[in-house]
């Protein structure tokens, strides 16, 4: 009996199905992760993590520099529809491979032989850094909403807002990030679909009080009124600068994709989960973005009483009370927390999918799985420690700090523009198959040296290369713009340093190549052979 046979007849595990570890083994995965996640937990993980009207709140400041409000609501339009496409891409390859490795081991069974290593490589550390940024972001942000609510509620603290105090909110907002992913890890599933009700209720918690309460702008405001103070030559170029606030609002969208190994009929779920959750945050966050620029009354005073964060001051002066604003601001904190939990989650999968296929440095040890909770520890470890260790410069320069956070979005956008570059390629040339009953004796695919099949969902011929396309370009334009600063003139501190550290990332993983993972990286490790 062949070692794949044995997997498919192993006796369904704690927590998990027979026909997902087949499913697991046809691509050489041994499954050791155990399956707590179903359809409506992971669709709660993925709108927590996504949380898009509770982000495009955060990142208001950005779009009213670069566009104003009519700018904020027609860019929130095109990042919608532009990551819809994106990940209905994503969403064809989880169907045909659904394990946490994600982007890099998608490069690896769509690319050419002679560059199937490298590229593979590339975006496991593209992708590996992009979500250790992510972690970063959501601590930093969660940290400075309490901030931003210490202000709201005591305006005296604005003079005497120190670095280090958000740095050490950040701390204990990591600490029981890991908790939760550690301790009561059983629950996580529990935990994100009660938080996918208060997201929910949350938005009307908030957007009803707004409506009902405030005075309320014009519609030329809101849909005619464009502003251009970031310093720009042209109008089109601060547009499109403006534009990165939405789209970090949708970042995280390939959360659920990184638990795979960890939910039921992956493959179906998986698509399902990340598509819905993309269409219930981007109605929502619309409809927040909207009513708040409705309610707004005096955009000067918001941004003189909050500077980070003005939304919290026009709640306040929408609704009339400090401790009504309070408890509207207090929801956004809670969910960005809840966010953090789960891209903590998701980061510490793709670093122990990356290890497992020995792609990191100390690899034999990141790869290792608690059998008793089926979470792989020294991952969760290691991205929590290199957080915390993120923060401290957060404490002698923040413009370097967000230099970090700003590699999220050039370094996920990258992997997700190789993987779908080379699907494209792949399905223009008719060179993947449909699934037939002959792949059902067990037989490898979708991996190394394995014939390329669809899943369970894609979308088909025609549209689906036309979508392709789109994805793609609209991949590449978001990229080459997450590299540009905020505003004109350019200091250290609006600086835009996502290019700096990219290029670190890039020179530190060739150089790591080049001197040993060379020899032991090799793309997705076959465990199971057919």
């Amino acid at each position: 009996m062949s070692k794949h046979s044995e997997v498919v007849e192993l006796e369904p595990r704690s927590g998990g199905y027979v026909r997902d570890d087949v499913a697991l083994a046809r691509l050489g995965k041994k499954a050791v992760l155990k399956r707590n996640f179903g359809s409506i937990t992971i669709l709660g993980f993925s709108c927590t993590v996504l949380i898009t009207w509770e982000s495009c709140l955060q990142v208001f400041l950005l779009g009213l520099q670069n566009g104003g409000p009519a700018a904020l609501v027609y860019g929130f339009i095109i990042v919608w529809v532009g990551t819809l496409s994106v990940f209905a891409t994503l969403s064809e390859l989880v169907s045909m491979a659904p394990t946490s490795s994600g982007q890099y081991h998608w490069v690896s069974m769509l690319a050419p032989q002679s560059s199937r290593k490298v590229l593979s490589y590339i975006t496991g550390w593209l992708t590996v850094c992009g979500w250790q940024a992510l972690v970063a972001s959501g601590g930093y942000i969660t940290s400075t909403l309490i901030q931003g609510i210490i202000v709201l509620t005591h305006p005296s603290y604005l003079v005497s807002w120190k670095n280090w105090h958000g740095t050490l909110l950040y701390w204990a907002v990591l600490l029981v990030c890991v908790l939760i992913n550690t301790v009561v890890a059983s629950l996580l599933p529990k935990f994100e679909g009660l938080l996918l009700v208060l997201h929910i209720l949350g938005f009307f918690g908030v957007v009803f009080p707004l409506v009902v309460l405030a005075d309320h702008s014009n519609s030329d405001f809101v849909f005619k009124t464009f502003i251009y103070d970031g310093g720009w030559s042209s109008n089109g170029i601060s547009f499109c600068v403006g534009m990165l606030g939405n789209v970090f609002a949708f970042m995280g969208g390939d959360a659920a994709i990184h638990m795979s190994e960890e939910i039921h009929n992956a493959a179906t779920v998986v698509p399902r989960s990340i598509l819905g959750s993309v269409v219930i945050n981007g109605v929502l966050g619309l409809a927040a973005m909207i009513a708040t620029l409705y309610c707004i009354s005096d955009l000067d005073l918001a941004l003189a009483e909050n500077p980070m964060y003005p939304y919290m001051s026009i709640f306040r002066q929408a609704v009339g009370s400090l401790s009504g604003a309070a408890v509207m601001s207090g929801l956004i904190v809670v969910m960005s927390f809840s966010a953090t939990t789960g891209i903590l989650a998701s980061s510490s999968r793709i670093f122990w999918a990356f290890s497992r296929d020995r792609g990191l440095p100390g690899w034999k040890y990141l790869e290792k799985v608690d059998h008793r909770t089926g979470i792989p520890l020294c991952s969760v470890a290691v991205t929590s420690v290199i957080a915390s260790v993120l923060a401290v410069v957060n404490i002698g320069d923040p413009a370097a700090f967000n230099g970090v956070i700003s590699l999220t979005i050039a370094s996920l956008f990258g992997s997700y523009l190789i993987a779908a570059t080379l699907l494209l390629y792949r399905r223009c040339n008719g060179e993947i198959g449909e699934a037939d009953d002959a792949q059902s004796d067990g037989g490898l695919t979708n991996t190394i040296g394995a014939n390329l099949t669809w899943g369970p969902w894609k979308l088909p011929g025609a549209i689906g290369i036309a979508n392709n396309i789109f994805a793609c370009c609209y991949l590449g334009f978001i990229f080459f713009f997450s590299f540009w600063p905020s505003k004109t003139p350019v200091t250290p501190k609006n600086m835009n340093w996502a290019v700096l550290v990219t290029g670190v990332v890039v020179i530190f993983s060739t150089l790591y190549y080049v001197i040993w993972a060379k020899k032991t990286y090799n793309g997705p490790v076959v465990e199971v052979q057919d």
